[in-house]
């Protein structure tokens, strides 16, 4: 017995060891890919000395002699602190995911073959003016340094991730920047999927029950549609669902994660210190790190600073010594499906205005880790790429003998949005800034300018022409080999809404309509926002100036007015209406909920009880609402519609026939149906988070969401690469905290401002930005995380073109020197 005691010592004794000599050597190899700031290289493709300044924030404030040296230098910062980042945006673009992660990507490379972004990125690099394709080629150089540096001096591969995914990096090239524009304005869109579901609701539903659930924008008029049946008769009422890839690294989201932002601007008559402000956060998917990424850029024409997302040299958010710009999502209606009709004698052919044509095909391998390959074969119509049936159902509203295409603005081989991008980052003024836009494709924009003198918004991109005479105005799928329902090429950039300097001094966007013009010049008949912009009114109308700090107290805003109008619908018949009831019974949890409710103010306070109770109940209303009448479809309807519940509590149009089930004897009044939600809602409360309804919090329920998009979900690992925050704010307040309406966990807040910044040209300097996690994407970097808590907080970081501020508390310096000709 004593032997096997001390053998059984030293072999525990011995595995100890092995483990903690395998934890020094992994923690040797990931920290080797942690960047050294303060350095100094020989490297080829620069015609000067480049200096990285890094401030105390790792910043990067890239000083380089020409325009080319910065992007190369850009191009170098960016490769050290998101490697593995700037990777995984190429892959996915391009469809190579799968040689990766083996058979779970490959809906997602499948989807992306078919829309082929990446060859069109590559199409597009030669009409690219000479300015942008030296920037596309610098950059690229300076990417590609970082990546020889990292393999001749043994430094971890770059990035702690590649040494668990080992596969071959390839040099970055200048039409991997133009695809991951692509890849966001994929990101950006909602209009595909909005028109199928729209298609399979009207196949459920009338005409005016329709309207109650995806509601037109605010302001807009309704045109009678023809019944999506009579395009495709003989379609089933009800089908099931195809979900989408569900891989965090998927750019297919559904429309209520396509993106949101705020911008809003004062001239100099509305600004206290006399000079113009612009506010600026764009809404994006949560992920760790963030997708953006903070730096300053010195350029012939001046210095630019603010944020950058790693693989693309532009600026998209900030400013440079005369203008500022941020950008919002537009929500142009930028794409269209097409059922085309395939030759009942040459499944190869399908119908045109002209008769038969084949389509245009080619093959495309993906190469699958553990697997063998597999081949598509990519087909075209003169409309767009052929889709398959399972993406976002469009099998469910499309015949046998029938295929679906897409039409789209990004699918452009000719795209300059880059070169736009880049002349308006260079522009001296709005007038230079807007004519440069011009050029802007895709994806669509609210573009809001600040200079010296005024303040300006435009919606930038490509807008398509379509006839009067289109069968269903671009809302439902429609028969492709009509010609009056195809696009007729591309509105003129000068009826693009604009706004110059408007007599009140003020002006904004938060997804919302901007313009009420009619089909076919309507811009799009749905929008992100139709809330938070009433309260953003009512916050700029509070005051007569504004000033810096006042611009910050509305991007941090959290009163949901949204929750007051609702409250006082669905509550009018429940209040202080119930006798008075024992403790412990779920009339009493109802009435004090209720209380509660009634003196509320709808602040979404992450340390309050009332916020969870509300999003509870009007979440727990609308199911009960669509149920019965949508069946299976009402899965696709997770996301609260305020607009919706509005629309059927004053029975506009006789919409408050949804608080009647269908399926029971008496007739429900929508009190009846308020009430019941309510005890659903107090029921889960109880089972998630106890029955002491005082004692709840918002900020328990609604965690920021920052995980790694490949490690975020691996035993252990999560505990160190995942972000997660208790936060204020909604989905309708200008503090937006998106939450993800699915699961368990319903209100994980997974979609907002990762990236906030408000210019004052006033006093430049006291310009403040902020990014939701840290600069850094090695989880060991102590920039990984830094501003996380400061953007959680509602704080924000200086930013400054003054080069000793930056030298004044810095992180480290790095210096580029040319390698001798």
């Amino acid at each position: 017995m004593r032997t096997v005691f001390i053998w059984l010592f030293r072999l525990t004794v011995v595995a100890f060891g092995l483990v903690a000599i395998a934890g020094v050597l992994a923690s040797y190899f990931a920290t080797r890919s942690i960047p050294d700031y303060n350095a100094r290289l020989i490297v080829p493709g620069i015609s000067a000395e480049v200096e990285i300044v890094r401030d105390n924030a790792n910043v990067p404030h890239i000083l380089g002699s020409t325009d080319t040296d910065s992007f190369f230098g850009l191009g170098y910062a960016h490769a050290q602190d998101r490697m593995w980042q700037m990777i995984m945006l190429r892959r996915t673009v391009q469809g190579r995911l799968s040689e990766v992660f083996g058979a779970r990507t490959l809906p997602i490379d499948r989807l992306m073959r078919r829309l082929d972004l990446y060859a069109l990125s590559v199409q597009s690099v030669i009409v690219q003016d000479p300015a942008a394709r030296d920037a596309l080629q610098a950059y690229a150089a300076g990417v590609n340094t970082r990546l020889q540096e990292v393999s001749q001096e043994a430094l971890g591969r770059g990035a702690p991730e590649l040494f668990l995914f080992s596969n071959r990096i390839a040099p970055w090239q200048p039409a991997d920047s133009l695809a991951i524009i692509k890849l966001m304005a994929l990101q950006l869109s909602s209009h595909l999927e909005l028109e199928v579901l729209t298609a399979r609701a009207s196949l459920v539903l009338e005409e005016g029950r329709l309207r109650d659930l995806i509601p037109d924008a605010v302001g807009s008029g309704v045109a009678a549609l023809p019944p999506y049946a009579s395009l495709q008769p003989g379609l089933p009422r009800f089908a099931e669902s195809t979900p989408l890839p569900d891989h965090p690294l998927s750019p297919f989201k559904q429309r209520a994660f396509a993106s949101a932002s705020n911008a809003w601007a004062a001239a100099p008559a509305r600004s206290a210190a006399g000079g113009t402000l612009l506010a600026n956060d764009p809404h994006l998917g949560f992920t760790a790190p963030t997708i953006w990424y903070l730096a300053r850029l010195n350029l012939s024409t001046g210095g630019v600073i603010g944020g950058t997302i790693p693989g693309l040299p532009l600026i998209m958010s900030g400013r440079s010594n005369d203008l500022g710009w941020g950008l919002t999502s537009a929500y142009a209606d930028d794409q269209d499906v097409f059922l085309e009709q395939l030759n009942p004698e040459n499944e190869n052919e399908y119908l045109t205005p002209n008769g038969y044509k084949p389509f245009v095909s080619r093959p495309s391998i993906i190469e699958v880790k553990d697997q063998a390959s597999e081949t598509l074969t990519l087909k075209w119509s003169e409309n767009g790429p052929i889709l398959p049936p399972e993406h976002y159902s469009l099998g469910t509203i499309t015949r046998p003998g029938f295929v679906t295409s897409v039409a789209w603005t990004a699918l452009s081989p000719t795209d300059t949005s880059f070169s736009a991008g880049l002349a308006m980052m260079k522009a001296p003024n709005i007038e230079g800034a807007l004519a440069a836009m011009e050029r802007f494709v895709a994806p669509a924009q609210n573009l809001t300018l600040a200079d010296a003198n005024g303040i300006a918004l435009k919606t930038v991109g490509a807008l398509p022409a379509r006839d009067a005479r289109h069968q269903t105005q671009g809302r439902m799928p429609s028969p492709g080999w009509i010609t009056s329902n195809r696009w007729q090429g591309r509105l003129p950039y000068r009826t693009n809404p604009e706004f110059l300097t408007p007599e009140g001094g003020i002006l904004g966007n938060t997804n919302n309509k901007v313009i009420d013009r009619p089909f076919p010049e309507h811009v799009s008949f749905y929008y992100s926002d139709n809330q938070r912009i009433l309260r953003w009114r009512r916050l700029m109308q509070n005051r007569s100036v504004h000033t810096r700090d006042s611009f910050i107290e509305a991007q941090l805003d959290t009163v949901s007015n949204t929750a007051v109008t609702l409250l006082s619908l669905i509550g009018a018949e429940l209040w202080f209406a119930d006798a008075a009831a024992p403790a412990g019974t779920p009339e009493r949890q109802r009435q004090i909920a209720l209380s509660m409710l009634a003196s509320w103010n709808g602040e979404m306070n992450e340390h309050m009880p009332e916020p969870l109770i509300y999003a509870a109940w009007v979440r727990a209303l609308q199911a009960r609402l669509i149920a019965d009448e949508l069946g299976p479809l009402a899965a696709e309807f997770t996301q609260l519609e305020p607009l919706f519940i509005e629309r059927v509590f004053r029975d506009i149009e006789g919409a408050s026939a949804w608080c009647d089930v269908l399926q029971s004897s008496p007739v429900e009044t929508c009190a009846d149906i308020a009430r019941l939600a309510l005890d659903d809602a107090l029921v889960w409360t109880a089972e998630r988070y106890g029955t002491a309804l005082e004692s709840l919090r918002w900020g328990d329920a609604h965690v920021a969401t920052h995980d790694h998009q490949v490690l975020g979900a691996t035993p252990i690992l999560k505990w160190f690469v995942n972000i997660r925050q208790s936060t204020s704010g909604g989905d309708n307040t200008l503090q937006r905290g998106r939450t993800i309406g699915t699961g368990p966990d319903p209100f994980l807040n997974v979609h907002g401002a990762a990236y906030r910044g408000v210019y004052d040209f006033a006093d430049p300097d006291s310009s403040v930005f902020v990014t939701s996690t840290g600069q850094s994407g090695h989880p060991l970097s102590r920039y990984y995380d830094d501003l996380g808590e400061l953007w959680r907080r509602g704080e924000y970081i200086p930013m400054s073109l003054d080069v000793d501020l930056a030298r004044a508390a810095q992180a480290g310096t790095t210096v580029l020197e040319p390698a001798p000709q």
